[in-house]
């Protein structure tokens, strides 16, 4: 067994997570990646025999350590489903949730008792894991229940603009009843470990106001006053080069301008509606302070193409190569 094996679970086995797995893993840049797939080894071989996927060798294993890493095999771990053959592309299924749910929560016991040392994950169909009675208010969010994990922040990443943020999926009020400094500086100091891990020497982040427009004009909150300033402050004197609070509206153009190598946004909106109006169609999300790394690749059509060959898999092969260099 390779010292950072990771673990690639099957998102919606109905959307397009069987299809970029098969093709991230058969990729000649991953072939023999220390990686075992977590999914179901039928639907796996059925979207195989559509003859969208490349042709690799898929190897049923029982544990992690029996993985033998070779070019053009595939070792899966499986996760059977109660009736395959009903699982139909594209629709949302009650067993298809359950399936990406039981990927999940295998993946994250195989991780806690250190067999694998990070995980990368397919899409998940929110509607699906709904349908099957699991709550999903967020990747995260579902990641921390499973770790019993307080600290954690989402990271989007790509190329040119890296976001962290706390993915707290509630009404803006109730999050800033509960925002406090050792919040804001715990997420601060997980984007410079962050940056530093993957190669940035003096990484440049900025913390982007909390209220809508907090800095246009001059204008802030009481939450940027009283809670904002000064942990930047704080987090400054211990050596990490940060700034803010910065106006929403404009701090993630700047980033993505080179201004900044990543911000930090507290409030999920905050995150991920600037990201989307930037195209971030390609990128990663990775769960800063637990070992899990999420391809967003084709996220938004993955459901209306699904196994026909036409998504991508380049994100999921960087969330990969992301999740061996950081495991």
């Amino acid at each position: 067994m390779g010292s950072k094996t990771i673990a690639v679970t099957m998102g919606d086995p109905a959307g397009i997570s069987p299809e970029i797995i098969i093709k991230a893993l058969a990729e000649g840049s991953l072939s023999g990646a220390p990686a075992v797939v977590i999914g179901c080894l039928h639907t796996l071989r059925r979207v195989q025999a559509l003859g969208i996927v490349p042709e690799v060798e898929l190897r049923e294993i029982q544990q992690v350590s029996q993985a033998q890493f070779t070019p053009g095999v595939i070792h899966v771990l499986d996760e059977p489903l109660a009736d395959p053959e009903a699982l139909v592309p594209g629709k949302v299924q009650p067993q298809a949730g359950d399936l990406a749910y039981r990927c999940i929560k295998r993946a994250t016991d195989l991780a806690l008792a250190g067999e694998v040392q990070a995980i990368a994950t397919a899409p998940l169909n929110k509607e699906a894991l709904h349908s099957a009675g699991h709550l999903y208010p967020g990747h995260t969010e579902l990641l921390a229940k499973l770790t019993n994990t307080r600290d954690y922040a989402m990271v989007l990443y790509t190329d040119t603009l890296k976001v962290i943020h706390v993915t707290t999926h509630i009404a803006l009020r109730k999050f800033l009843d509960t925002l406090n400094r050792d919040r804001v500086e715990t997420v601060i100091g997980m984007a410079d470990t962050f940056l530093k891990r993957v190669g940035f020497e003096h990484p440049r982040i900025a913390v982007a106001g909390v209220n809508p427009h907090a800095g246009e004009n001059g204008l802030f909150g009481d939450e940027e006053i009283k809670i904002l300033t000064p942990s930047i402050e704080a987090m400054k004197a211990k050596g990490i080069d940060v700034y803010g609070p910065c106006a929403p509206d404009t701090v993630f153009l700047q980033a993505n301008e080179g201004r900044y190598d990543m911000v930090v946004a507290m409030y999920h909106d905050q995150g991920h509606i600037p990201l989307k109006l930037l195209g971030f169609h390609d990128g990663v999300n990775i769960t800063a302070g637990l070992p899990f790394i999420r391809t967003s690749a084709d996220h938004g059509t993955a459901f209306d193409i699904a196994w026909t060959g036409t998504a991508k898999s380049e994100s999921m092969g960087i969330s990969i190569e992301l999740a061996l260099k950081l495991a």
